[in-house]
């Protein structure tokens, strides 16, 4: 049954009577105190178009192309640093960003409507952020592009930014997210080593993962740490800190928040920066008040094992593996806490979590012995169960080649592995973490460069037909999805074309019968639809949609 429309009228005075509420000024007007904090940032100077140092400080990029950072200070200091050494950095991804946004909301009102929402929905963000990180927030909203103050000003923006994330992973139906994590430790390692593999597969558009940066932080309280960031993030989705800890995030099922708390990014900074075991990093994500579900997934070279804690606005819950030595996780979560939930378990059985969860244990069985190496190869790994042939780009490969990075970790070696562009596939930089503070500490002109002779080496599939096809396939989709949205009309031959590029990938045939079905060819589209559901379809609702459109089609013919 079709849900009733709300009268626009409504909405408007919803909106009015929640946005004039104090909470929203009282965010809007919150400041950090940095009176505390003495300062001392050098000027920045420019050496090459993207090599920068201010005092001991820098940014570079390396030959691989990813931007290494490092700064040093206090949390204002962290924030004027690296504020001023990304400030390109930081307004480009901004400016990527917003014109997401734009995209998605062309219209001026809607925009004015959402900077509205976006004031109310974050109006409790202030109260649940520690202190010294809305003084890094605050420092680096300095170097925030001016053009975009309609949206709000600098240091509120920048905190909803880190927010942002966050609502990607609960609007998971715009399939943001499908991140992918193991580990193995024990007799499943070559060196019976702790060793972490992940990708991190949130994606906002290439722009968005364009310039990525390595950071490596060193601040006056708590640990020294790496994390892989973008420019105007403080946060951590993948780092590993001196101590041997490392922290990932996956996304869980969630429901659509109804006002921000501590972003998940800076509950994960906080374990890194202050965490040495998993019950340090327990004790710290029990403090803090989330908005969406996530599993935070913990490696430690002190208690050479791997955990997850599972956090939601309701429940938490650790998962600890008994008697086994290997690690899995992916979109849903396992800790008898969530034993019962119903959301989780709906999740688990729509989605492709359980099936990507499967594919990694397949993978690690095959792989008695996990080595740095091994573990880039399960990484990058396209085919799905058995090794079936499932279409390059489906959300049900480990690779789904569209992630923001993909990363290894050695915890008790502190070394870590970093891929490079295209997704994944780019080479695996290796980096020590060991030597690259102990050198800094020693040598303040010394530069975070990789341990190069422990690269490994870019994916092979670069070089192939296929690769250049599936990036033909990408660019073939923008095409036909936005001929669709706009009706209008596609050569048979370019449709012909899709298909060829990536014929294993349901949502081609999919694509190209919706296109059919709308300009009423209606023999064609059921040709094609009944050929998409041949292939590995990648969710139950996706399988449904396919069905609702093969019986449409039928009843068309009759």
């Amino acid at each position: 049954m079709p849900q009733k429309k709300i009268p626009k009228i409504y909405v408007l005075l919803g909106f009015t009577f929640l946005l004039v509420s104090c909470g929203v000024k009282k965010s809007l007007r919150d400041l950090p105190n940095i009176s505390q904090y003495e300062t001392d940032v050098a000027q920045r100077h420019q050496l090459t178009d993207s090599s920068f140092v201010l005092g001991n400080n820098f940014l570079t990029k390396n030959q691989q192309g990813i931007y290494e950072l490092y700064v040093s200070g206090n949390p204002y200091e962290l924030g004027l640093k690296t504020g001023s050494l990304t400030r390109e950095l930081f307004q480009e991804q901004e400016k990527v960003f917003i014109e997401k946004i734009d995209d998605l909301v062309p219209s001026e009102k809607k925009q004015k409507m959402l900077r509205k929402f976006l004031a109310w929905f974050n109006r409790k963000m202030y109260k649940h952020v520690d202190e010294q990180y809305k003084a890094e927030i605050y420092g680096i909203a300095h170097y925030a592009s001016k053009n975009y103050d309609r949206i709000a000003a600098p240091y509120p923006r920048v905190m909803y930014f880190h927010g942002a994330h966050d609502i990607g992973h609960a609007l998971q139906d715009l399939a943001l997210v499908g991140c992918s994590s193991f580990a193995a430790w024990g007799d499943h390692t070559e060196d019976g080593k702790l060793l972490i593999g992940r990708n991190f597969d949130f994606y906002a558009g290439d722009d968005f993962a364009k310039n990525k940066i390595i950071a490596f932080v060193a601040p006056d309280e708590g640990y020294k740490f790496m994390s892989v960031t973008w420019g105007g993030m403080i946060g951590v989705v993948s780092g590993m800190n001196d101590q041997g800890l490392t922290v990932t995030i996956n996304a869980g099922k969630s429901k659509f928040p109804l006002v921000a708390k501590t972003p998940i990014s800076l509950v994960t900074r906080e374990i890194l920066q202050y965490a040495s075991t998993i019950e340090e990093a327990i004790s710290i994500a029990k403090k803090r008040e989330v908005f969406v579900s996530e599993s935070i997934f913990i490696g430690s070279a002190k208690d050479k094992k791997a955990a997850l804690i599972e956090v939601s606005p309701h429940n938490f819950g650790v998962y600890e593996v008994e008697n086994n030595n290997q690690l899995v996780c992916s979109n849903h979560f396992q800790s008898a806490a969530y034993a019962k939930d119903k959301k989780n378990k709906k999740h688990i059985f729509e989605s492709h979590s359980q099936y990507r969860y499967e594919r990694m244990e397949e993978l690690l069985e095959e792989e008695p012995k996990v080595t740095p190496e091994s573990a880039v190869s399960i990484l990058r790994n396209k085919n799905g169960l058995n090794n079936e042939r499932i279409g390059y780009g489906n959300e049900k490969a480990l690779n789904q080649m569209l992630a923001h990075h993909g990363i290894v970790f050695q915890p008790e070696d502190l070394k870590v592995w970093v891929s490079s562009n295209p997704y994944q596939l780019g080479e695996f930089v290796a980096y020590d973490l060991n030597e690259i503070f102990e050198n800094i500490k020693k040598n303040p002109e010394a530069r975070p460069i990789s341990s190069s002779s422990e690269n490994i080496e870019a994916d092979p599939f670069l070089q192939t037909l296929a690769y250049r096809h599936y990036e033909c396939y990408r660019e073939l989709k923008s095409e036909i999805t936005t001929a669709i949205a706009s009706e209008e009309k596609i050569e048979t031959s370019l449709l012909s074309e899709f298909v060829a590029v990536n014929p294993d990938l349901w949502e081609v045939h999919f694509l190209v019968g919706t296109y059919y079905y709308e300009n009423e060819l209606y023999q064609k589209a059921l040709e094609a639809f009944e050929a998409a559901k041949t292939k590995e379809v990648t969710t139950v609702p996706d399988m449904e949609a396919l069905d609702k459109y093969i019986k449409k089609t039928k009843r068309k013919l009759k």
